[in-house]
């Protein structure tokens, strides 16, 4: 059933301003507990989803990077042992592109790990400390070599669309961050997430964000320039060479079972959505009561896997196959997809149709959100 895992390293140096992810500041951390609880949780999923072997594992975060290599080793033996791994498994850890965790990329390597994916966020240090960001850019750059040289798949994201920027430099930095070759490239727009420092700022007229007209012109130039250079979007935000696309998350956008542990995780496995514990000692106290870190276990009614299917599957670059989704969820094509609307929006160069293939083109990726409102039907969810 399970093909994929999942697992939640909370802990960062810092929260960044822009963070609404699950992570959590700590001045000490007991590694040989958290140990103990993460082996606990994985034991539990197999448990329950048994499941083929793992053709993916992500460790993300937090800053897994920061997890001693050791615990890394040992986690990975010890899901080898449960599920076993497909050949060609893609075991991917998220980190900070700091010198300290530079400085692991060789055990993380030999403990398993053949895929990074770096946090470095800006190529310039002025924009580095907007985003309260740790490393500097040169600082950050020479830690993409060092795991340029130490793993064979490397991505790295950048956060653009930020106050005051022009779109000739965004030109210029997406062009520098080309030039280093790596297979994938995760590339958002600033996004104000309710909640976080940002949010606040925002209120209190600290800056201001950009605006949509010039968001629009750098998604644009966004998709031209890593076309061009041989990295086209798969993913609204995601590119990458042919071939290099990151299997892991194309588990979660092709609607497919995985398994989440760790504090905060959200799993799904034969139409039951898992979630754990958020607050890290909530989640090792469920642990020692329970000997899982599940908070809640839901039972998902075929009409709403079939509308977070759809949501998740329209990001894509290969879009979704109505018939088969329909055949999967026990629907007809009609009540998964508006149809007048989709024809609709394929005249204005919005989407498009190929057989029984419904997508989103370019020039619609901009307007996703609006787009999906218009295309799933509102009712398709049951009450």
């Amino acid at each position: 059933m399970a093909r994929a895992l999942y697992i939640h390293w909370p802990f960062c140096l810092a929260k960044c301003p822009y963070c609404d992810f699950n992570s959590h500041v700590r001045e000490r951390v007991e590694h040989d507990r958290w140990q103990a609880g993460l082996l606990a949780d994985m034991r539990r999923e197999h448990e329950v989803a048994g499941g083929e072997p793992l053709s993916s594992i992500f460790f993300g975060g937090g800053t897994p990077s920061l997890m001693p290599p050791a615990l890394v080793a040992r986690l990975l033996d010890e899901a080898q042992k449960l599920w076993g791994f497909a050949e060609d498994i893609e075991i991917t850890l998220e980190g900070n592109p700091s010198s300290v965790e530079a400085a692991n990329y060789a055990a993380l390597a030999d403990a398993g790990v053949n895929r990074v994916s770096l946090g470095l966020q800006a190529l310039d240090n002025e924009t580095l400390r907007f985003l309260g960001r740790l490393h500097d850019a040169s600082e950050g750059l020479k830690a993409l070599e060092v795991a340029q040289k130490r793993f064979s798949r490397v991505s790295f994201d950048l956060i653009y669309a930020r106050p005051g920027q022009s779109l000739e430099a965004w030109q210029r930095e997406l062009a520098h961050a080309l030039s280093y070759g790596t297979g994938h490239l995760s590339l958002y727009q600033l996004t104000i997430e309710p909640g976080t420092k940002f949010a606040t700022m925002v209120r209190q007229h600290e800056f201001a964000p950009l605006d949509e007209d010039a968001c629009a012109d750098m998604f644009a130039l966004t998709r031209e320039m890593t076309a061009g250079a041989g990295l086209p979007a798969y993913e609204i935000s995601n590119h990458a060479r042919p071939g290099e696309e990151s299997r892991h998350n194309l588990t979660y956008w092709r609607y497919q079972d995985y398994c989440g542990i760790g504090p905060g995780a959200h799993g799904r496995r034969g139409g039951v959505a898992t979630t754990r514990h958020r607050k890290p000692e909530n989640w090792l106290d469920a642990i020692d009561r329970n000997g899982h870190g599940i908070n809640e276990t839901r039972e998902l009614g075929r009409r709403e896997q079939a509308s977070e299917a759809m949501l998740m599957g329209l990001r894509l670059g290969e879009g979704v196959d109505l018939a088969a989704l329909a055949d999967r969820f026990g629907l007809t094509p009609d009540q998964l997809c508006v149809g007048g609307k989709a024809a609709f929006y394929e005249t204005q160069g919005l989407v498009w149709r190929q057989g029984s293939r419904l997508g989103v083109t370019d020039q619609g990726m901009a307007l996703l959100d609006g787009l999906l409102a218009e295309l799933v039907p509102a009712d398709l969810v049951e009450t």
